[in-house]
């Protein structure tokens, strides 16, 4: 594996790791505290608190959540590959750079065709989930 696909990887890792920790933290504090207050009153283990009280109140959330930054993360890895990271932005800019622009329009239409693959599965978990 090339340096330049390892540093595309880790970026959008780090990056992806980050966005979602913030967003679930705040999501987190934002859950109505009675049922966890009522586990607690009845002797509860922390774990039965979190796997009961909190984890079914932030899942939509969690769900929303990675499904955005998935397509956030197409569309980063196509950029970050346009300037050497890996991926279909390296493909895309080869294409480019060559001339061959009935690979340029497949690229493309590929991307356009994987964002929206996103945006329906993100609609389908939200009226599943939400």
């Amino acid at each position: 594996m090339d340096l330049g696909v390892l540093a595309g990887i880790l970026a959008i890792m780090f990056r992806s790791i980050g966005f979602i920790g913030k967003l679930m933290g705040e999501a987190i504090e934002e859950i109505d505290r009675r049922p966890v207050e009522a586990m607690e009153a009845t002797g509860a283990s922390k774990a039965k608190v979190v796997a009961y009280a909190i984890v079914p109140q932030v899942m939509p959330a969690f769900f929303a959540i990675v499904v955005l930054r998935w397509d956030i993360n197409i569309r980063e890895s196509t950029v970050l590959g346009l300037v050497g990271a890996g991926g279909i932005g390296v493909i895309l800019q080869g294409a480019i750079d060559t001339f061959a622009w009935p690979t340029v329009a497949t690229i493309l239409i590929a991307i356009i065709v994987l964002v929206l693959m996103g945006e329906a599965v993100t609609s389908l978990l939200r009226s599943k989930v939400l």
